[in-house]
């Protein structure tokens, strides 16, 4: 009978449409505007982009003038250079074309606001004047050493070393696409509450019959179990697979890993369903809605919608983001991805077979020896 009722719920699975759209179809739409949402956001908010600026000029400076064109060229140009009158620079100014006006004939600048555009313009002119003053005094008091001046100036003073900890991607929005994987395997509740409610006489057609029938309960809701945690990890198997391989989101050089973290908190959210179905005696659809609304908030706190909201939990209650099913799940692929070792991943997939023990323990614990006077 095990193989039976394991045959009959894989296949009502894979049969029910609520279940096919929220595990599958779902996160693949989700995913698609997730990654046309953040595809531009390096090089709009990242690169950096040549800072338009206007130059009034009324007297001839050669060196000023070689200086700006050389910061000014190339694929790495530091400015982008519009020279005209000052009215018509102020005019630039005023609607927004340029960042900063550059007054080459006494070195001084005018600008609207504050920002980092105009502290590049502005850190460039301070640099200009100190080295010109340095030149200027050694013209005129060692003039023999403006070779080694101009050679020193052409040579930057490295203080510091650029380390790289870990080869992982830095892209921030990559924890959008953890959190929508977290929320699949979430959404598998769904199907643990309708294990519960097919096996309790008192809240389905269906959990009527099995009770009168010669199988046990407990071999009744572990095949059933089972068979759900199976359908839930071909879904996580999909969504991850969708996620790395066609929306080209970088996951890390550790992706057997990141399915087995999957399905792993899939088969959390089955037991977490299969808890929740098993309390009271309300309708499959309210319950169903609980387990929802219990997985959106989850995933909210973990980030889902507000990328800073782990780390503002972190700041109120840490604690809360080692129990937080979203949290847990998603953390595993962020330590896939950062750390070389395993020892932060392996705590987090021990704290999801452990939350999914306890919930699975639960269920059991409160439809155990249920029986009912008539059916």
């Amino acid at each position: 009978m095990f193989w039976h009722n394991f045959k009959y719920e894989l296949k009502c699975a894979f049969r029910n449409k609520e279940f096919l759209f929220w595990l599958i179809c779902f996160p693949i739409i989700l995913g698609f505007f997730f990654k046309i949402a953040f595809s531009n956001i390096y090089e709009e908010q990242i690169k950096f982009d040549a800072v338009p600026t206007a130059i009034v000029q009324t007297e001839a400076n050669e060196v000023f003038d070689a200086v700006i064109d050389e910061v000014s060229g190339g694929k790495d140009a530091l400015f982008e250079i519009t020279r005209c009158d000052e009215e018509k620079a102020l005019e630039k100014l005023e609607n927004g074309d340029v960042f900063a006006v550059i007054y080459a004939d006494n070195l001084s600048m005018t600008v609207r606001k504050e920002g980092i555009e105009q502290t590049i313009v502005k850190s460039f002119l301070d640099q200009y004047r100190t080295q010109e003053s340095v030149i200027m005094d050694t013209l005129q008091n060692n003039p023999e050493a403006l070779e080694d001046v101009m050679a020193a100036f052409e040579v930057s003073e490295i203080c510091n070393e650029n380390v790289k900890l870990t080869d992982a991607s830095m892209d921030d929005t990559v924890q959008y696409f953890y959190n929508l994987i977290a929320m699949v395997a979430l959404f598998g509740s769904m199907t643990g509450i309708h294990i519960s409610m097919i096996n309790q006489g008192n809240l389905s057609a269906i959990g009527a019959r099995k009770c009168i029938s010669p199988t046990h309960r407990f071999v009744s809701d572990v095949s059933a179990i089972i068979a759900s945690c199976i359908a839930q990890a071909v879904c996580i198997v999909i969504a991850v697979t969708y996620v790395v391989y066609v929306l080209g989101v970088d996951f890390g050089n550790k992706v057997p890993y990141v399915y087995l973290a999957g399905v792993i908190g899939g088969c959390m959210g089955v037991s977490l369903g299969f808890f929740v179905g098993s309390l009271g005696r309300l309708k499959e659809g309210v319950k169903v809605g609980i387990v929802m609304a219990v997985s959106m908030f989850s995933c909210f706190l973990s980030g889902l919608m507000v990328s800073n909201m782990k780390s503002l939990i972190s700041l109120a209650a840490p604690w809360f983001n080692n129990i937080n099913p979203a949290t847990v799940i998603s953390d595993a692929f962020f330590c896939l991805n950062i750390y070389d070792d395993f020892e932060k991943y392996t705590i987090k997939i021990l704290t999801m077979l452990g939350m999914t023990a306890l919930f699975t323990v639960l269920g059991f614990l409160v439809t155990r020896r249920r029986k009912y006077a008539s059916l």
